[in-house]
């Protein structure tokens, strides 16, 4: 039983849901028991709400690994502790961090991982960081990708005005990415992330169109710019951008 994560559901599982406009597909594809590691783009503070309100109705309760800044403020990391986050330090290799995710997943846990590594300025998917890829095949676990849209909306960058109310949010579900033992982790990394992009752009094709005069509004994006960015460098991106161009 965990009484802190528990109350956190009672209290914010029907203001979320009464809030926005769900859309939610291939919810099916998180399974229902054992380990599973979860892995979106990240263009919002939002998103977490959105990746524990997509759980929540999987039946799964998540573990976020979540940036250590987090976890400076002695009540906010009482209840992040509590809950099962997982501290993690930005900017380096956390052997420590690792350790906790991988033992969460051989416990049977939801583990979430954003692998940019931070928010994205443009919304778009950006080089994913291999962390993800070296947790995977620490902890024997495909990864699933999640492709987020509509929540850069409800807490929005600089001046932008939030939308809080039954603003549209989509969360596609993706088929998972096989990690094998022996996988390489930058190449793995780029297929997690090209999963996490065609998430993305279904999402985007899925949410709803914006109100006549809109069509230029801050917030939109058309689905195929959400493209792969190579963690593999210049030469493994040129080869991509040739691949898309042709």
């Amino acid at each position: 039983m965990e009484p802190v994560y528990r109350l956190a559901e009672v209290m914010l599982r029907l203001p979320v849901r009464m809030s926005m406009r769900w859309r939610l597909e291939g919810i099916d594809r998180i399974p229902a028991t054992g380990p599973v590691l979860l892995a979106s783009n990240h263009i919002s503070y939002f998103d977490p709400i959105a990746i524990g309100y997509l759980s929540d109705r999987a039946g799964r309760r998540v573990r976020f690994l979540a940036k250590a800044e987090l976890f400076e403020k002695r009540l906010m990391s009482a209840v992040l502790r509590r809950m099962g986050q997982i501290r993690v330090e930005r900017g380096r290799a956390d052997a420590a961090a690792l350790d906790r995710a991988t033992a969460a997943l051989r416990a049977g846990e939801c583990v979430h991982v954003f692998p940019e590594g931070t928010i994205s300025d443009e919304f778009e998917p950006m080089a994913g960081k291999t962390g993800l890829a070296r947790l995977a095949r620490a902890a024997g676990v495909d990864v699933v990708p999640v492709g987020l849209w509509g929540t850069h909306r409800v807490i929005p960058p600089g001046d932008e005005k939030p939308e809080r109310w039954r603003t549209p949010i989509a969360v596609v579900v993706g088929e998972a990415i096989p990690v094998g033992p022996d996988a390489n982790p930058r190449e793995t990394t780029d297929r997690i992330m090209a999963g996490i992009c065609a998430a993305v752009a279904e999402a985007r094709r899925l949410y709803p169109a914006p109100p006549p005069g809109q069509t230029d509004a801050w917030w939109i994006r058309r689905p195929e710019t959400a493209r792969l960015r190579s963690c593999r460098g210049r030469v493994a991106q040129a080869q991509l951008d040739a691949g898309q161009q042709s």
